[in-house]
């Protein structure tokens, strides 16, 4: 269930994330509120995750996953630019939070 409660939280994070870059510096109110709604949602689901998977790994996984999930949201919605250097990060992103679970996993 940790890990379920977790892919909530993280797609509630990216979703809030992507809300936020729609509300212009706060400037449209219903990006604004669902940016707000996302974070409080993802919070909640986070607080539920780390009653079952350690602080860690939990943290790991949400921030890592989120990070490279908006990388590739800026680039498909946002026409961000796709250079090496951003391949090179979502892969030290990723491979980070492999090697995080594999030396601390239970």
């Amino acid at each position: 269930m940790g890990y379920l409660t977790l892919a909530g939280a993280i797609a509630a994070e990216v979703a809030a994330t992507t809300a936020m870059k729609y509300a212009d510096g706060f400037s449209r109110l219903w990006p604004s509120l669902l940016t707000g709604l996302g974070y409080v949602v993802s919070f909640l689901l986070l607080a539920q995750t780390l009653k079952t998977l350690s602080i860690g790994t939990a943290y790991a996984i949400w921030s890592g996953v989120g990070t490279a999930t908006i990388a590739v949201l800026g680039l498909l919605l946002f026409g961000e630019a796709l250079t090496l250097v951003k391949v090179v990060g979502i892969l030290l992103i990723v491979g980070g939070v492999v090697v995080l679970n594999l030396g601390g996993a239970h």
